[in-house]
């Protein structure tokens, strides 16, 4: 997923959005049998989830938006288990580098 969102410990970065990719996988129970609307993970969900973490403001670290977006995904029915990384591309470091980028995975307690 990609998201323009204010993240980063610079002065510029409370206020100017830069380009965020994120990806979030999502491990579910469910119950066997028919699949269908309740027992099923909506993926519109998982992505509103991500979005809502990103846009709401400014997050200086790509650990506090990878907490946020696990804490908030691990609550989502069905939902057991979330590996969530974050990524940004324009990093300003003084070497070639394609992207800075904080992965973690969590589990429902």
């Amino acid at each position: 997923m990609r998201f323009h969102a204010r993240i980063g410990v610079l002065p510029h970065e409370a206020e100017i959005a830069q380009s965020v990719e994120v990806d979030l996988v999502l491990w579910v129970t469910r119950a066997h049998g028919e699949i269908g609307p309740h027992n099923i993970l909506d993926y519109r969900h998982a992505y509103d989830t991500v979005s809502e973490v990103v846009t709401e403001g400014h997050i200086r670290y790509l650990e506090e938006a990878a907490e946020r977006i696990a804490e908030k995904a691990l609550a989502l029915p069905l939902v057991r288990r979330a590996r969530v990384s974050v990524r940004k591309p324009n990093v300003s470091l003084p070497g070639p580098l394609a992207y800075a980028e904080v992965a973690l995975e969590r589990v429902r307690d």
